[in-house]
């Protein structure tokens, strides 16, 4: 009887559970790369979407969380129609990926989930820690109900076919004691009782949990076409396929050097107060000797502590030290 008390208090415990950029001031014309051409504008001006493709770069979503990115070929696609992706906003765009192969370091993943999915008032699953374990994801926490009943869970992660998450238990414990076994033998479905809050990008079915990797993320919304994943190594590794239609054309070749960056080409982008239009903008690792640390939140500090030249093409290459490197010397 103990242990179904435990088993329905876990059920009932889970259930309850940068502004818009100014408008762009003149610049000097080696820092813009302009059209060459009326009709070149106009084809531009058409074009609602930038070019992207990045590789061997640790992107800074928020503070703390951090993408892995190997590689990476998509575009900003603009949130609002007329206006154009730019740095300082990040709800202006969407990182639509056609190719990719992007991980999630098993603290990036608590962070995200204690800050974003569980981040409410009231939330059942407190200081949330994560790590793998023999290709399971183990995690372990404090579960809230009157009290604090600290929890592990252990489970198997499989791709839904609709891109989505699913993580299967296979082993649970609340205050040291095994209820998996137990809420099958009573037929208790943790689906029968949790509510969880709405938006988060969580959701139950049956006595698994469901993540979609699209909506447990803060902005930049990121969208593309998961097609398998992979745990280990305290790392979970996703890698996304192109849809019909989606250009995967390379936008550098890999003779070009400069192993760890980031392109952006074509459309209108905005960074500061400057606007690119036909965009052609290379940022660079200025140490290629390790992964390129970028953080969206702090890429003018980044860009302020490097240096940037024209190019014949009328295009911008930035040089950017990592933003480990500025440790100590950001507010």
């Amino acid at each position: 009887m103990t242990r179904l008390v435990v088993a329905l208090m876990l059920a009932a415990a889970m259930g309850h559970g940068l502004s818009t950029p100014q408008q762009a001031a003149p610049a000097p014309r080696a820092h813009i790369p302009a059209a060459t051409s009326a009709s070149a504008r106009v084809a531009d001006k058409a074009r609602t979407s930038v070019d992207a493709e990045m590789r061997h770069v640790d992107f800074h979503i928020d503070s703390g969380i951090v993408l892995h990115i190997a590689r990476l070929r998509g575009a900003l696609v603009p949130t609002v129609a007329g206006t154009p992706p730019a740095f300082d906003d990040k709800k202006s765009f969407t990182l639509v990926m056609h190719l990719g192969e992007i991980a999630i370091d098993t603290a990036s993943l608590a962070l995200l989930l204690n800050r974003h999915v569980f981040g409410y008032p009231g939330a059942p699953l407190r200081n949330l820690r994560l790590r793998t374990e023999g290709g399971q994801l183990v995690q372990s926490g404090t579960l809230r109900k009157g009290i604090s009943m600290p929890f592990r869970i252990r489970a198997n992660l499989t791709l839904m076919p609709d891109g989505r998450i699913r993580l299967h238990p296979t082993s649970v414990r609340v205050l040291g004691i095994g209820v998996t076994n137990v809420m099958d033998f009573f037929g208790v479905e943790l689906a029968n009782v949790i509510k969880v809050k709405a938006g988060r990008g969580a959701s139950i079915d049956g006595n698994d949990f469901i993540l979609d990797p699209e909506a447990i993320l803060p902005p930049p919304q990121i969208r593309g076409h998961l097609t398998s994943i992979a745990v280990g190594d305290g790392q979970i590794r996703q890698t996304f396929g192109a849809k019909p239609g989606q250009d995967v054309t390379p936008l550098r070749t890999a003779t070009a050097g400069t192993p760890n960056y980031m392109y952006f080409r074509h459309g209108t982008l905005r960074f500061g107060k400057l606007t690119m239009v036909d965009a052609d903008l290379l940022i660079v690792d200025d140490d290629p000797a390790d992964i390129f640390d970028f953080s969206l939140d702090r890429y003018n500090d980044q860009l302020v502590a490097g240096y940037s030249k024209s190019t014949a093409a009328l295009g911008l290459v930035v040089h950017m030290p990592d933003l480990r490197a500025l440790k100590g010397k950001l507010p």
